[in-house]
């Protein structure tokens, strides 16, 4: 019984971390690109501006389109890079 729980909380915790991982990139990211934004598709829309992802290599720029927020009042916070871990870190966009 023992041997079961210790797997099973084992697996749990195995599971759960490659969501919390985060990638450290030495160089640090470039400027953000100049976009063009287009007309809004409708009302409602937010644009999400475009930002630089790591691709294992090197930097690759993601562009900003415009997304229709998950509910009323939600607000957009930006991808952005941090410095951590003697490196930087990219901070995920997500709603607020």
């Amino acid at each position: 019984m023992k041997k079961k729980l210790l797997l099973g909380f084992t697996s749990a915790v195995l599971i759960a971390f490659p969501a919390m991982s985060q990638v450290v990139v030495r160089i640090g990211p470039p400027a953000p690109m100049h976009e063009t934004i287009v007309a809004r598709p409708g009302p409602g829309y937010v644009w999400t501006p475009g930002y630089h992802r790591w691709d294992g290599a090197h930097y690759v720029w993601t562009p900003g389109a415009w997304v229709m927020p998950p509910h009323p009042g939600a607000h957009w916070v930006a991808h952005r890079w941090v410095h951590r871990h003697g490196g930087y870190v990219l901070v995920e966009g997500h709603w607020r």
